[in-house]
């Protein structure tokens, strides 16, 4: 039986994109989460790595409730640091490489350009923190440890800022979004690409340079209004409704979390040591949008 890529986070969108990436490729994948793999106990831990034997062990769980966070950062620090450590430890007791999957928040977001690996972290959330400690973590305890910074993650599924700006649209035709935050958007699926990429190249063998930091996100930026914006303009193709977007600053919506201004990454390191690029955000944006809408369209009842 061919060794399968274990996928942690097992409901979350970027494990179902890894897994219907997988499926595509014909690759085994064996996708996992609660209540049989749960960072809030350990011991769930060890048992899923030993039962499933993997060659290669993708972290995509995440405690991600950025503003949660700020009031639980002992939930955050057990699933972004903890969890991570534990995996970094069997993953180096049984010489197999880890991609884990952090974030842009480990910025402070004042740089004022795209960031690259090598610059300073600085996190101004618990969250941002509880990730940095975990991509610490795993690249001090795994000596195959790749560390992926993405952004702005959305599937066609789950919980994330499309679905929400699409289903805000059905309720009303005015809507407020923040227009001074500058990221780049990552579409799931193009993200699971890429990781699977990388696994292409771990499986034809593993080299010491491959070990480290990337960033890994959708190419080109954009704001968060700029992305609602784009959202509507696409789902307008599907005769969708198109409201009002008005454009705020920072400071006329606030939350518990601050929120890095501008997180851009610098992906080129990944482009550079794998031969990988992520597709423009907006075309991923489109597919993801035409996903949702093809979804819609499928369950809803047959006209007469």
């Amino acid at each position: 039986m061919t060794a399968p890529i274990l996928v942690t986070g097992g409901s979350g969108q970027l494990a179902r994109a890894l897994e219907a990436s997988a499926c595509k490729r014909g690759l085994a994948l064996r996708r996992v989460g609660r209540p049989d793999f749960d960072f809030d106990r350990p011991a769930t831990i060890a048992a899923t790595f030993d039962a499933a034997r993997p060659w290669l062990v993708v972290n995509a769980a995440a405690y991600t409730a950025v503003d949660a966070a700020e009031r639980d950062a002992e939930a955050a620090m057990g699933a972004n640091r903890d969890g991570p450590t534990r995996l970094a430890e069997l993953c180096e007791g049984s010489g197999i490489p880890l991609i884990h999957v952090s974030t842009d928040y480990v910025f402070d977001g004042n740089k004022g350009a795209p960031y690259v690996e090598t610059d300073p972290t600085l996190p101004t959330s618990v969250y941002g923190a509880s990730k940095l400690a975990g991509e610490q973590a795993a690249l001090a305890l795994c000596r195959k440890a790749i560390v992926l910074r993405t952004s702005w993650v959305y599937s066609p599924g789950g919980r994330n800022f499309v679905l929400t700006m699409l289903n805000a649209a059905r309720k009303t035709d005015r809507l407020r979004v923040v227009a001074d935050q500058r990221g780049c958007p990552t579409a799931a699926a193009d993200l699971a690409d890429a990781i699977l990429g990388i696994a292409a190249r771990l499986d034809r063998g593993w080299r010491d340079d491959y070990a480290g930091l990337y960033h890994a996100c959708g190419g080109g930026w954009t704001t968060w209004h700029g992305l609602a914006t784009a959202i509507f303009e696409e789902a307008a193709r599907h005769g969708a409704a198109v409201p009002t977007v008005a454009a705020i600053a920072t400071a006329d919506w606030p939350t518990p979390a601050r929120r890095p201004p501008d997180s851009r990454l610098d992906c080129s390191k990944l482009e550079r040591v794998f031969g990988l690029r992520l597709p423009p955000w907006r075309a991923g944006l489109a597919r993801t949008i035409d996903a949702i809408f093809s979804a819609e369209k499928s369950l809803s009842p047959v006209q007469a």
